[in-house]
């Protein structure tokens, strides 16, 4: 199988689990990272045996020989701008969610991807999730019946809360959600949202970011389906693990329920007390296996263009997503459902919405 040169940028906590996935892989001929920091590059650098390391993403936009770039930067303002210039270059991509912060942005990488007709994505890993891609299964061969309702409750631990709110501005929807009405749209295709309506709930975050400590967030389908997904990241700074999901899903023939709260893997310390490992959403290295979603997510980009396949999350799904918790940040604030696609008066209120909060940050 032909091998080809990579590049990722931003080699934080997900971009280095990117770097580490593609260095042990027999289909990169080279890796190439970036990184600002410049003792985090040194530390990857280590890990992964890189062809090149700069400071300056720049450098990967001027290699020709680099043909995919997965880009894992924070603070999530700097996904646009690199994303851009990546695509402009010719690279194929896969830029870490959120696909932007503004609509007019996701549609300029769109646009800039189909025309130099190079493959982008965006990395939703949940779909990866083996639970996931079973409810997918079997919804799609028609175990289920009619689906008429999916449930979706997601909190994160304190600690991880605290660390996503405090580098962006943005909701648990936008920011945890998000991964949740990716699969459950994917899962109910060809349906589409139609309205949204959520509320949400102030307590430990609101100090930290001004957000909002959980929202729940109700869907309704085109076809009748309703989705209900709630969000938050207040688990108490003693709970063992990072992240704790239950999905239900309802049928006329049949339901489904899945337990994805991470604790089948239990592990009793006298120094830490109980832990639940492995219990992240990317996921991580474990000696010669991944234990989750990134990797598997990662290495399935590297193949599809190799082999010239789709790609798992279209681009125009992922601005689908961005409408739908766009929404639910509306309806929350003006405690009213907000209709899908985005009226212009709904866009209008989201700026102003956004101009205020910016003038009393």
């Amino acid at each position: 199988m032909k091998q080809i040169e990579v590049a990722v940028i931003g080699t934080g906590w997900c971009g280095g689990i990117r770097a580490v996935t593609l260095s042990r892989s027999a289909l990169v001929d080279k890796l190439h990272i970036c990184e600002i920091r410049p003792e985090r590059l040194a530390e990857v650098k280590a890990m992964t045996n890189p062809a090149t390391a700069t400071a300056d993403y720049q450098d990967i936009i001027r290699n020709p020989a680099i043909e995919v770039v997965y880009i894992s930067t924070t603070p999530e303002h700097t996904h646009f701008p690199i994303a851009r210039d990546c695509l402009k270059a010719g690279k194929n991509v896969l830029l870490e969610k959120p696909i932007a912060l503004e609509m007019w942005e996701a549609d300029e990488l769109i646009a800039i991807s189909r025309r130099n007709n190079v493959k982008f994505t965006i990395g939703y890993s949940q779909r990866f999730n083996p639970k996931i891609a079973y409810a997918k299964k079997k919804i799609n061969d028609g175990t289920l019946g009619k689906v008429v309702n999916v449930m979706v409750s997601r909190h994160l631990s304190r600690s991880l809360g605290k660390k996503i709110a405090s580098r962006v501005k943005l909701s648990p929807a936008a920011m945890e959600s998000t991964h949740d009405l990716d699969f459950v749209f994917w899962l109910l295709e060809p349906a589409k949202p139609i309205r949204v309506y959520s509320q949400g709930s102030y307590g430990y975050m609101q100090a930290v970011n001004g957000s909002y400590d959980c929202m729940w967030t109700t869907v309704t389908m085109d076809n009748g389906m309703l989705v209900v997904v709630g969000g938050g990241w207040n688990l108490p700074p003693s709970y063992p693990n990072y992240c704790a999901t239950w999905i239900e899903i309802t049928g006329t023939e049949g339901s489904l329920m899945l337990d994805d709260t991470q604790r089948d893997n239990w592990l009793n310390t006298v120094k830490d007390g109980t832990q639940y490992p492995m219990s992240t959403m990317p996921g991580e290295q474990v000696d010669h296996v991944f234990a989750g979603q990134m990797g598997p997510e990662t290495i399935h980009f590297l193949e599809s263009v190799i082999l010239d396949r789709p790609v798992m999350v279209e681009p125009e799904h992922a601005r689908l997503v961005m409408q739908a918790y766009t929404a639910a940040d509306l309806s929350a604030e003006i405690n009213e459902p907000v209709d899908l696609p985005l009226s212009n008066q709904s866009i209008a209120a989201i700026n102003d919405i956004k101009t205020a909060k910016l003038a009393t940050a």
